[in-house]
């Protein structure tokens, strides 16, 4: 069997890393392609140098740009790549512009597409994931699914026949990579943290990161807090900040830093008292590595975090977000109740024999 995966992002590639060895180990061979929406360094090359991820065979060199351009190109460089190629499936991750454009190119070229991270709803029609993931879902001939809520959002319209569950790649990861991650990372010693006397922060959403007024209230709110808040920077987000006035960025608990690897973000993850973000794939890391977490939305697309007492939804309010990172403590249940037992790779690739 010969698979096409489309990745794009830093979450791909994660989710990707796990796909990659079920495949190779099952004996099917892989064309890898990156799409080149994630080109930053470190938020693209250091995935491949650190994790045993094959080198993409293909990259499109997309970049940046606006959405509706930016899925146009993916859609036209890779079904050129795809229509020479000619793989039994085509496979894509989550609800990037890299996910949507891979998934047009592969229905257009007339190849069967999977949706890895199947079934996932937020209820929020103004967010561009959303969109992404709702086309790319009903485009998909095999939809697979992390957890049970995404099968039931899946049979509520009308999509039951093609699901499967299978649990989650991205618990396989950090399950098969903290350990690594504890061996390797010196991100702690390099900025003089403490366990658990931390948080961490990522910031990245459009309607955060391009709001003025909502980045500068995040800003504020975590600066606020009582004991330092490690502050990863997204390239796209620090521009936002310049762009503000006065000196948000430098001041109170705040410790910004440029984006981490990987493994550090599994240690500083698994070390803090407290995860914040508006990031999906981080509110279910934290509960993977067992650290409650404080979600900068209104809402979210992975509703068992909450349900399950691990994530805490603030938006973007200075007090709720105060009252949820001082308050906050670990959940019910353990990831594996609800995510599966970390080998979420392998049912994919025995779903893919099974339905080509």
């Amino acid at each position: 069997m010969r698979v096409a995966t489309i990745v794009g992002a830093r979450p791909q590639f994660v989710k990707a890393a796990p796909f990659s060895a079920a495949l190779a180990a099952a004996g099917h061979s892989e064309l890898l392609i990156h799409t080149g929406q994630h080109y930053d360094a470190g938020m693209s090359d250091v995935f491949f140098a650190e994790l045993p991820i094959k080198a993409p065979s293909v990259n499109l060199g997309v970049g940046s740009g606006a959405a509706g351009w930016q899925v146009a190109e993916v859609l036209r460089r890779s079904e050129e790549v795809l229509r020479d190629a000619k793989p039994d499936w085509v496979v894509v991750y989550g609800d990037t512009n890299s996910t949507l454009g891979g998934a047009l190119a592969a229905k257009k070229s007339e190849l069967r597409l999977a949706h890895i991270e199947a079934g996932l709803r937020s209820w929020n029609r103004a967010m561009p994931e959303e969109d992404n993931r709702v086309l790319t879902d009903h485009a998909s001939d095999l939809l697979l699914c992390p957890t049970p809520t995404a099968m039931r959002n899946l049979a509520r319209e009308g999509l039951a026949e093609r699901a499967l569950h299978v649990g989650d790649t991205m618990y396989d990861a950090v399950l098969a990579f903290l350990p690594l991650a504890r061996e390797r990372s010196r991100v702690l010693e390099a900025h003089g943290l403490r366990a658990k006397q931390f948080a961490v922060a990522t910031i990245h959403r459009n309607y955060n990161a391009d709001d003025p007024a909502a980045l500068a209230r995040l800003l504020g709110a975590l600066a606020s807090l009582a004991f330092p808040v490690v502050f990863p920077v997204h390239p796209r987000t620090r521009k936002k900040i310049a762009e503000l006035p006065g000196a948000l960025l430098e001041r109170g608990a705040l410790l910004p830093i440029d984006p981490v690897s990987y493994l550090d973000m599994l240690v500083l993850e698994a070390e803090a008292r407290v995860v914040l973000t508006d990031s999906g794939g981080m509110q279910k890391e934290a509960m993977f590595v067992g650290t409650p977490c404080v979600t900068l939305r209104p809402e979210t697309e992975w509703a068992e975090t909450v349900e399950l007492g691990w994530n805490v939804l603030a938006g973007t309010d200075p007090e709720k977000i105060r009252a949820a990172a001082s308050s906050a403590g670990p959940g019910k249940q353990p990831a594996s109740a609800i995510f599966g037992e970390g080998h979420a790779a392998r049912a994919i690739v025995r779903a893919l024999e099974t339905h080509r």
